[in-house]
């Protein structure tokens, strides 16, 4: 049996989880919204050097980038499966895979800013196709679900289940952002039909 004082406090738990979980939604989209604005009145610059290279070569670069970063983001999703016990086969998962999560993510996070950073200032964000607006909002959304994730990791204050969804749609983020660039480079300027 419970009193009413111990249910007026996980009433207060409940609402605090609420507001700090639309806090980090409310920031998150902040984040999306602004690079989405910085994105529209940019003044893009085609000409934009991404490690010395420029129009074509760097296109190649950012392919090959962003092939590795949907690869980091495969590992991820394996690490954050096995740190919740769901590949079966395994066992119980130990720190460095819990390190090594973190420490890949990281990694991930670092690779993608100098891809972004180009897209921005080459190109901004455009909604001329639907290929290259989804590509736009993408990359816009994935920053501002980097900045959730983040924060989450951070506090305990939340459902368990808030941290593996936002883990999951960075990792799908990457792979749609990943189809709409690399796979369209590689594919000879054009989207694969299934």
């Amino acid at each position: 049996m419970t009193s009413s004082g111990d249910g007026d406090q996980q009433a207060a738990r409940g609402k605090s989880r609420t507001w700090w979980l639309a806090g980090i939604g409310l920031l998150s989209a902040g984040v999306a919204a602004a690079l989405y604005v910085a994105g529209r009145v940019e003044t893009v610059n085609p000409a934009f050097s991404l490690f010395g290279r420029t129009y074509l070569a760097a296109v190649s670069l950012k392919a090959v980038l962003a092939t590795v970063a949907l690869g980091l983001a495969v590992v991820q999703v394996l690490l954050a499966l096995w740190m919740y016990r769901r590949l079966p086969l395994v066992g119980r998962p130990s720190r460095a895979v819990r390190r090594s999560h973190r420490v890949l993510g990281f990694c991930l996070f670092a690779l993608t800013v100098p891809i972004a950073l180009h897209c921005l200032i080459a190109y901004g964000v455009q909604l001329t196709s639907l290929r290259v607006a989804v590509h736009s909002l993408g990359g816009c959304f994935l920053y501002g679900a980097f900045v959730a994730k983040v924060l989450l990791v951070q506090t305990r204050r939340l459902p368990g289940w808030v941290l593996p969804v936002v883990g999951g749609m960075l990792a799908i983020t990457i792979g749609v952002l990943w189809y709409t660039s690399a796979l369209w480079y590689y594919n000879g300027y054009q989207l694969p039909h299934f």
